[in-house]
């Protein structure tokens, strides 16, 4: 039985808290505008120098040396609060997950060409951040491992499903998905208001979340991260919230 699906690609709004993000420009939304970011100083507070600790230890445990630009993470959003779509209901959060046998689902729904494409080229064992999109308080909440590589997508045959591709043949799929696992929940609530913060500062500085994707490609339900952005990100758990 297909789970609730995870789409907000196509026609999707920017979180409730984003209205000035960037939207991604795909195969799919080419009529879309990207809007320039407004760049506005950061509220006051301890993310530059928050940054420059992180970076000191960092450096200190890798000898200094710089770590390579490559996308070895991800951040998936999800909906937890309930939408309906085509008249299926495509609500879908952490508790939902965890509720799951096993804990772990299909990640299926996803109608983007980029955001496709990032789906392929997820690895078994890498991780996650699970996100809660399009909410009242949008943030990540839990951290989430790839358990089954690219596969077809069967909700594109599903003619019944809200995500049904007439134009998709099984002997050539256009969608694929991914199975997740959940690992475990985040010490804390990171909120987006949060994560923002450091990425202003770390336009400025030079910081790990200069070119985060949330705030550049801030449509995509599926987003790559660096080791560094992962890292960075994940430190917030331990900082009491500002």
């Amino acid at each position: 039985m297909p789970w609730p699906s995870r789409k907000r690609d196509k026609g999707a709004v920017a979180d409730k808290k984003e209205p000035d993000a960037k939207i991604a420009k795909t195969e799919e939304d080419t009529s879309d505008k990207e809007e320039e970011e407004k760049s506005a100083k950061p509220p006051a507070g301890s993310s530059k120098s928050g940054w420059k600790n992180w970076k000191k230890t960092k450096e200190s445990e890798a000898g200094g040396e710089e770590s390579k630009i490559t996308y070895c993470h991800w951040l998936l959003k999800s909906e937890p609060e309930s939408r309906l779509e085509k008249g299926v209901d495509v609500k879908f959060s952490i508790d939902d997950l965890k509720a799951q046998p096993n804990q772990t689902t299909c990640w299926d729904g996803v109608r983007n060409y980029q955001a496709r494409n990032f789906l392929r080229s997820m690895k078994l064992g890498q991780q996650a951040f699970f996100y809660h999109s399009n909410c009242k308080e949008p943030g990540i909440v839990a951290i989430v491992k790839i358990v089954k590589e690219a596969y077809p997508d069967h909700t594109q045959f599903d003619q019944k499903d809200p995500h049904y591709d007439s134009t998709s043949r099984k002997e050539n799929p256009k969608w694929s998905m991914v199975d997740v696992q959940f690992v475990r929940m985040t010490k804390r609530f990171i909120p987006l208001s949060e994560i923002k913060t450091h990425h202003q500062a770390h336009k400025a500085d030079g910081g790990p979340l200069k070119d985060m994707m949330l705030f550049t490609r801030q449509r995509l339900s599926i987003q790559p991260l660096t080791q560094e952005e992962f890292d960075f990100v994940l430190s917030l758990e331990e900082e009491k919230p500002h």
